[in-house]
């Protein structure tokens, strides 16, 4: 009776980009993190599938050149775009500056190693051997829901994860694109801890 009492006080709205403190949003990631793991190992039993198989990495090294060649692919389009385009049409909302811009390095490549992790195991590892990659992608893109302001940004996403998905099918290995979206993230991640102000 206790708990229940104290769980309806519990209101939760949405936060503002600008409400967030560094500890708050670090609580976020960890946490978002932690429930896509467990999230992913929950749909793996359910689908009488073993993760540590999964994450086995294989004899041929093949899959490293698929997910540098994704990277390398996701990285040229990204330049064009942000050539092309306009910088507010592809803002996350200040998330991605407010995550990386004071963070040391060796912080941004443990956050970049346990996203890539976490959320390649859900949806390239769970939810696309239910689904496949398309409706994969489409709920990749949806979760990524700071981007769904405007269309250029959730197509990229969307396309991004949908190369993921690709790569893991083509390398027959969970690694190769954990290690391009690893990639992606530490890329990124540094360049807007290194960037310049304006």
């Amino acid at each position: 009776m206790w708990m229940r009492k104290k769980l309806e006080k519990i209101k939760l709205r949405r936060v503002k980009p600008e409400e967030l403190n560094d500890r708050l949003l670090l609580i976020n990631l960890y946490f978002t993190q932690g429930l896509t793991l467990v999230l992913s190992l929950i749909i793996m039993l359910f689908q009488w599938r073993n993760p540590l198989k999964l994450l086995r990495i294989p004899s041929d090294l093949d899959f490293v050149w698929w997910g540098l060649g994704l990277a390398g692919v996701a990285f040229v389009v990204d330049l064009v775009l942000s050539r092309v385009i306009s910088e507010s049409t592809m803002d996350d909302g200040g998330i991605n500056e407010m995550l990386f811009r004071k963070r040391p390095v060796w912080h941004i490549i443990i956050i970049a190693v346990i996203v890539a992790i976490c959320e390649e195991m859900l949806f390239r590892g769970a939810i696309q051997h239910s689904i496949g990659p398309y409706w994969t992608s489409i709920l990749f893109a949806v979760i990524h829901v700071r981007y769904l302001r405007h269309w250029i940004p959730t197509a990229w996403v969307f396309a991004s994860s949908y190369g993921l998905g690709y790569i893991y099918l083509a390398s027959g290995t969970l690694w190769a694109p954990i290690l391009c979206h690893f990639l992606i993230d530490l890329i990124s991640g540094l360049v807007i801890r290194f960037r310049r102000e304006p």
